[in-house]
């Protein structure tokens, strides 16, 4: 009997252990409920750009052959688009999503409100790759406003890539890691909408955290920031943009955009 209960303990131990090594050999999972967006009430395409990178100079106005548009988010409120298209807005991006736990409470007033008042949008999702993958944070920002539809006034989704405003700019990642978080949050956004998203970033920003990688640049449209009298240099894979940021503020609400082209070629992104 005494040989036997010794047995069985010893082989419950050893379980026991063999368990404790299993728990320990595997990696740890981020807790994403632990996730600080403690600023997601205040990012917004560009706030870290211009923080980081200044303002070089001011563009030139109305210049031939682009398209006034402007982008907003939460922290500006409720959105007077009857003023903004009156002011000469043609089309619009709202925030809709931050990483996985943060959606803009003022995404209906505003995404709804622009179309209403005839002015093509889309929305954009503040990229957290610190937080959760690309694929997950590509399928939560479809499931909350990011999606596209083929009326000819939805533009296709687009990911807000800048300086990390929690901490490293980089997001704790080396550049061949960042690129793959991108590609895995743009590869699962085509895969589900079926449209290709457009890539937000900086040249400075895209150069430091992901090694300048050429990969996007035949896939993604390019929404550039700068704030300057021209676009200056492009990121690489990039022969030019398709949106500029190029003011923080001015007659429309929120940060002041260009598209390159004419009001039909904003029309046939929408269109797909």
């Amino acid at each position: 009997m005494n040989r036997t209960v010794t047995r069985r303990r010893l082989s419950g131990a050893t379980a026991l252990a063999v368990f404790a090594a299993v728990v320990a050999a595997t990696p740890a999972r981020a807790d994403c409920s632990q996730a600080d967006y403690s600023l997601a009430d205040t990012n917004y395409a560009g706030t870290q750009i211009a923080r980081h990178e200044g303002v070089q100079g001011t563009p030139r106005t109305d210049p031939a052959g682009q398209t006034l548009g402007h982008d907003v988010s939460g922290h500006q409120g409720p959105v007077d688009w009857a003023a903004a298209a009156g002011a000469g807005a043609k089309f619009t991006y709202v925030k809709a999503t931050e990483g996985t736990g943060f959606v803009n409470p003022q995404f209906g007033q505003q995404y709804d409100g622009a179309h209403a008042a005839g002015i093509i949008r889309g929305a954009y999702h503040f990229a957290r790759p610190d937080v959760s993958g690309g694929a997950e944070q590509a399928e939560y920002f479809i499931a909350n406003g990011g999606g596209w539809r083929a009326d000819g006034t939805t533009l296709p989704g687009a990911l807000d890539v800048e300086y990390n405003p929690y901490g490293d700019v980089c997001y704790g990642k080396n550049p061949a890691d960042l690129t793959a978080w991108i590609a895995d949050f743009t590869r699962t956004y085509l895969a589900k909408v079926k449209r290709s998203a457009l890539i937000y970033t900086s040249t400075a920003w895209w150069k430091q955290c992901t090694g300048n990688t050429p990969r996007f640049g035949n896939t993604d449209p390019l929404w550039l920031a700068r704030y300057g009298p021209d676009v200056g240099e492009l990121p690489a894979g990039w022969e030019k943009q398709s949106i500029w940021q190029f003011a923080r503020g001015g007659a429309l609400p929120g940060d002041q955009n260009y598209y390159n082209g004419p009001i039909g070629r904003v029309q046939a992104l929408a269109k797909g």
